[in-house]
């Protein structure tokens, strides 16, 4: 673990210690996964925005699908079964690069080329799954579908927090680009915006971080969490800044009120199921204020 989490984890403890924060606090797991959510929210958040405005939801769930062949891949060349991350992000960056590149040299529909290719990757992973199941049992799979944030080690926050500064170092400074990419890929070329080489970066960007938060919110999830938050947050937005600050801060609030609520009223829910439910609830929310107040009603985002 970094120095910086170590600090972290031992100030909150020593709150708990004094009664200063409820005694959950007290257990490294729960400060390890509430760590993880103040850098899963804002990147899904952000990255959840302009995948809903690119219209690219079912592509991150293809991604997440395909990490199973990436795990499986990497037990069979000799990778830990339990942090087979070489395998996950080399599969899925070559899967979603290809995919990418694909949708420019064809005019078939997006949806069914994803369509096309989440079939062959899922039919390759169940074919290596045969000689997997010689080496290891399968339900170690079970990780990579449904994740457990409260399981997490510092292998995974440590691949976590890398993500996160290389996706910092590289969004940030073409954020506008790649919004502007986003909205109006036209005005964007005119303006002298590389769009398709925007495309492959945010392509990239979008895989890297669902890689990093299968084996925390699970393949089954981490769609969700990319999409309900940026939903809710389009339905109490004005304009695009509103839009990407509510969503980040909606992806947080999710993450941290569904690890805490179940625990502190004892609700035996898995963590994942309940960080999502939490999220939907808001959307719930946002669509009814959506529906009674004119001013959202009129918002063209």
């Amino acid at each position: 673990m970094t120095p910086v989490y170590e600090f972290i984890r031992n100030q909150l403890q020593a709150l708990a210690e004094r009664g200063a924060l409820p005694e959950p606090f007290l257990y490294e797991f729960l400060i390890n996964a509430l760590l993880c959510t103040l850098l899963i929210g804002p990147l899904l958040g952000v990255l959840g925005s302009m995948v809903m405005i690119k219209r690219m939801a079912f592509f991150s769930q293809a991604v997440g699908n395909a990490a199973m062949t990436g795990v499986a891949i990497g037990v069979l060349i000799g990778e830990s079964y339990t942090s087979p991350y070489v395998s996950m992000f080399a599969f899925c960056l070559l899967f979603s690069l290809t995919l990418k590149y694909a949708q420019h040299r064809t005019t078939l529909s997006n949806d069914i080329l994803i369509g096309v290719f989440l079939s062959i990757s899922l039919a390759l992973g169940a074919s290596l799954l045969l000689f997997v199941s010689a080496k290891i049992n399968t339900h170690v799979m079970e990780s990579v579908l449904f994740g457990s944030i409260l399981a997490v080690d510092h292998t995974d926050m440590n691949v976590l927090l890398v993500v996160t500064v290389i996706c910092a170092c590289i969004g940030l400074p073409m954020y506008n680009a790649m919004l502007l990419a986003s909205i109006n890929p036209s005005l964007a070329h005119a303006r002298g915006v590389r769009v398709r080489f925007v495309e492959y970066v945010f392509v990239a960007m979008v895989t890297l971080v669902t890689v990093a938060c299968l084996k925390i919110i699970g393949a089954v999830l981490v769609e969700a969490l990319l999409l309900i938050p940026a939903a809710a947050a389009r339905n109490v937005s004005r304009s695009l800044g509103e839009l990407v600050a509510r969503s980040v801060a909606i992806a947080t609030v999710s993450c941290v009120l569904g690890i805490l609520l179940p625990m502190q009223l004892h609700i035996p829910v898995p963590t994942g199921g309940a960080i999502v439910l939490v999220a939907a609830a808001i959307f719930v929310f946002t669509s009814v204020v959506r529906a009674r107040a004119p001013r959202f009603r009129s918002a063209g985002i």
